[in-house]
């Protein structure tokens, strides 16, 4: 099975990659965007069944959407005009990895936790409670060891929420949806390899569809 990874670089003029990115659309429109790239007859769950995992990031040179997918994406499916794409297979880099080996790892996760109904009736907490700071770092290190890593290093930064509507599209009883987003940076050992690569491809967490659960990992330098 080959993973791919797409950069698409949206032109912010295009009214299409515009809307596609600004506000709640960031998370929910962009995904039906990113969506209309995979064959249309996969089933009741297309997202999970082609590995569509994504997230939107701020670079220098302005904003970058990261994909992937364990189909090839049809990247001439893209409005014309809508920004730069490439594809390219993951391959070597997941083939490559080994316990012992030193990565570099980024993920835009949904850093959360459930308290019990005792414990949300007590202080009065909602179903879902974002998590900040150390509370999310040590989440996110246990997400770590459960995808074979042994983390080394974690620094996290919150980012707006992704949101958008969840329930049967054109229902008046569709409820807004919000995903905090945390964006995890860091270094880690591979302890299991096999394991790290089908998280990879699994992603990590929740709010998937909404640009939630993309580890990226790159071979860690080495000091000079």
């Amino acid at each position: 099975m080959t993973v791919w990874l797409t950069r698409i670089v949206p032109d912010m003029h295009h009214p299409q990659a515009r809307r596609d990115t600004t506000g709640d659309a960031l998370g929910q429109g962009l995904h039906r965007r990113l969506m209309t790239l995979f064959p249309t007859d996969a089933g009741p769950d297309p997202r999970a069944r082609f590995g569509v995992l994504f997230r939107a990031e701020d670079t220098p040179t302005g904003l970058h959407i990261l994909l992937q997918s364990v189909h090839e994406p049809d990247l001439t499916a893209l409005p014309d005009g809508y920004g730069t794409s490439r594809a390219r297979p993951l391959d070597t880099l997941l083939n490559a990895l080994r316990p012992g080996l030193t990565i570099r790892h980024r993920c835009i996760a949904n850093a959360v936790r459930k308290p019990g109904a005792t414990t949300r009736d007590l202080y009065n907490l909602p179903a879902v409670v974002p998590l900040h700071g150390p509370a999310a770092n040590s989440w996110w290190e246990r997400q770590a060891e459960a995808a074979g890593l042994k983390p080394l290093s974690t620094d996290s930064h919150p980012l707006d929420a992704a949101g958008g509507r969840h329930g049967p599209r054109n229902s008046p009883s569709r409820k807004k949806v919000r995903h905090a987003r945390t964006r995890f940076d860091g270094t880690a050992a591979v302890i299991d390899a096999d394991l790290l690569r089908a998280k990879i491809t699994e992603g990590i967490g929740r709010g998937k569809a909404y640009g939630c659960g993309l580890l990226t990992i790159a071979p860690a330098r080495t000091p000079q």
